[in-house]
């Protein structure tokens, strides 16, 4: 049965980068990555798609117009393409020439330095085997104690487990995917992931007595990030590293409270 090593814990929540410090760099990229782990970030979230020929890349959305030079789909592109592609540029031209990375590359750089939260992204129907190719990939670089693996689909949870059972997974839910935990009883998660619209004291305390870590998204206000703080969620994800370490260390420091 999959479990989160004692050692990932700390006396405030953990600070996840989401897509990296994605306020300070392209999100997504070993820059933003690399901007992260200078932050001081426990940790990163990325999010992962197959390209056509079976490899898994980090970028957020199924098309590759929004934060590239590229047009297309990423599950009908080759990686050779994907990799020709500026996924800087668009964020700031100091930025232009930073590349798409792939799965394997960001794991060699960051899977020692940093956890890694992989999101499993919904993929087409004729296209199967992210999750085989992604739980491939930590278990052969012997990451299982290093990474957590989410996805909005409990199906994609459900093909993770029965090939790595060994790693901890996370049901991500928002305001319009709620129904989601309508499937909670039949799924299989270590820690539930709700935007931070869904979340209170109550809920806290009831997935804590469930066994449930509390992974909460994307967290950029100071007055929420204390709040979830002192309802001892698990995990913070946010856009600004920087930002909420700081904060977090003087809210530990002061015995919970920030004057």
């Amino acid at each position: 049965m999959a479990r989160f090593p004692e050692t990932w814990w700390k006396s405030r929540p953990l600070v996840f980068g989401h897509r990296g410090a994605s306020r300070s760099a392209p999100e997504n990229t070993l820059a933003s990555f690399e901007a992260a782990a200078a932050a001081g970030a426990d940790g990163i979230e990325l999010d992962v798609h197959l390209t056509a020929d079976g490899v898994p890349v980090v970028i957020h959305n199924a098309r590759v117009e929004t934060t590239t030079s590229g047009t297309g789909r990423v599950s009908e592109l080759p990686l050779a393409y994907l990799k020709s592609l500026d996924a800087g540029a668009r964020f700031g031209p100091g930025w232009a020439g930073e590349p798409v990375p792939t799965l394997e590359e960001v794991l060699l750089a960051y899977g020692h330095r940093l956890l890694i939260n992989i999101e499993l992204k919904p993929q087409p129907r004729h296209q199967a085997g992210l999750e085989r190719a992604v739980m491939a990939l930590v278990v052969g670089m012997k990451l299982q104690e290093r990474v957590l693996v989410s996805s909005f689909k409990p199906y994609a949870l459900h093909q993770a487990r029965s090939i790595a059972p060994e790693v901890p997974c996370g049901l991500l839910y928002s305001p319009f995917s709620v129904a989601n935990l309508l499937l909670a009883p039949v799924t299989p998660f270590e820690a539930l992931h709700p935007h931070y619209w869904l979340v209170n004291r109550w809920f806290v305390a009831v997935a804590h007595r469930m066994g449930s870590k509390v992974v909460v998204w994307t967290v950029d206000d100071t007055a929420l990030t204390l709040r979830l703080a002192e309802w001892g969620v698990d995990v913070l994800i946010t856009n600004d590293p920087v930002s909420s370490v700081r904060l977090l260390e003087r809210w530990t420091g002061r015995g919970g409270s920030v004057a």
